[in-house]
């Protein structure tokens, strides 16, 4: 796996969409290289090998959404999607096979367009309560409120102990 930095991306509450006002989006490229017969595979052994379970394979959804308590990390396993993360007035990004995406509780996203043979794994830290809302689905203080009290992951979900988002979500560790 090539050692890449991710770019970082941080998004305000809009009022509809909490998103997370301490820890920043990270979006790490072409970290895992063509994954053979299953590229799922690979994802979703790194993602548990680094305790990021209770993974899924689906696409990513067209509505607004968000996990008011919990982290969520995405794998890019096949295709490219073009997906707005923040809410309404957030940033739309291009990703594709071998990029993921860790976005912290609270950060709104929505697939805009997708090739036809997107596949995404997704997991979650150990532990978490990955529900998901659309905004007006929840007060948005009680969001607020669920948003700072889910416990940071031990581990970055590509890199382990030390990877980025260590130095990134945790920096007086």
């Amino acid at each position: 796996m090539p050692s890449t930095k991710p770019q970082l991306y941080r998004f305000e509450d809009d009022g509809q969409t909490p998103n997370n006002p301490r820890l920043p989006l990270l979006l790490y490229r072409g970290v895992v290289e063509n994954g053979g017969r299953d590229p799922a595979a690979a994802y979703e052994t790194m993602f548990e090998g680094h305790g990021w379970g209770d993974s899924w394979r689906n696409g990513i959804f067209p509505f607004l959404h968000f996990h008011a308590a919990a982290h969520e990390v995405l794998g890019i396993a096949r295709g490219s999607a073009q997906v707005q993360f923040g809410g309404d007035n957030g940033q739309t990004l291009q990703v594709e096979a071998g990029d993921v995406v860790v976005l912290p509780a609270g950060t709104g996203h929505r697939r805009i367009s997708a090739s036809p043979d997107l596949l995404v794994v997704g997991a979650y830290p150990a532990g978490s309560d990955y529900g998901q809302h659309r905004p007006g689905q929840i007060d948005l203080r009680q969001a607020q409120v669920r948003i700072a009290s889910v416990p940071l992951p031990d581990q970055d979900p590509v890199y382990g102990q030390d990877g980025p988002l260590i130095e990134a979500w945790h920096p007086h560790r």
